[in-house]
């Protein structure tokens, strides 16, 4: 090492690239009279541009929870069998589809769900009396959320 690096003390040159590496520079030059010496390391990882600030938004609403059907109720619970839109009726001005108290068979339309603008129809599965209604026109629903009861 010596003959390489002339007058510059070995044990010195070990510190330098040590502090090269433990700092995680790129560079580091050393300069004594005439005499100059430059120890490049690794480059760097280039620096992530920056990112602006995130939009600041108003606090969300707190959501409802969507209803839950009770357990010890008889009858069976229609679920949504997808996220949607729940519609009672099939249109507007239309009667609703099924309404509390209201005698439906197998095969009845009871409800529409609309999601990514299609149209859903969700078939009774049972002959019954619709006993109970949990959400009302309109509304959001989840996946599996219980939407009405039928004894």
């Amino acid at each position: 090492m010596e003959k390489l690096f002339g007058q510059f003390d070995p044990e010195l040159l070990e510190q330098l690239a040590r502090i090269l590496r433990d700092n995680d520079l790129g560079e580091l030059t050393l300069e004594d009279g005439d005499k100059k010496l430059t120890i490049k390391g690794k480059k760097p990882a280039p620096m992530p541009a920056p990112m602006g600030m995130p939009p600041v938004c108003p606090p969300a609403a707190p959501q409802e929870d969507a209803p839950t059907a009770p357990a010890a109720v008889s009858g069976t619970w229609v679920k949504a069998p997808l996220v949607g839109t729940y519609y009672a009726a099939p249109s507007p001005e239309s009667e609703p589809f099924v309404t509390v108290g209201k005698r439906v068979k197998k095969g009845d339309v009871l409800m529409i769900i609309e999601s990514m603008k299609l149209m859903n129809e969700v078939l009774c599965e049972q002959d019954g009396i619709v006993a109970e209604i949990l959400v009302q026109n309109g509304d959001a629903v989840e996946f599996d959320q219980p939407i009405l009861r039928i004894e």
